[in-house]
């Protein structure tokens, strides 16, 4: 069995029923000039309890294909975002 894959990230959106759109940063070096580049990638994860809120750090692993787009899921929360 491969191993499955987990990343870390924040929540940018937590309005849907049980899914959670994740921003996951990373770095990248550009092919030509070799300048450490920033990159984002948004992805749609599994919220099962709905226990992940907008502005936590949270981890979340590869799983199968729930819906078009939604093919990860939160195993946990590492950081909640402070209260305002």
């Amino acid at each position: 069995m491969a191993v499955k894959i987990e990343m870390q990230g924040v929540v940018v959106s937590d309005r849907m029923q049980k899914s959670v759109v994740v921003a996951v940063k990373r770095r990248v070096q550009h092919g030509v000039y070799g300048k450490i580049q920033k990159r984002t990638t948004k992805l749609m994860a599994h919220n099962e309890n709905d226990d992940a809120k907008m502005g936590d750090l949270v981890a979340i692993s590869e799983s199968k294909p729930m819906s078009r787009r939604k093919r990860w899921s939160v195993t946990r929360v590492i950081e909640r975002a402070p209260k305002v």
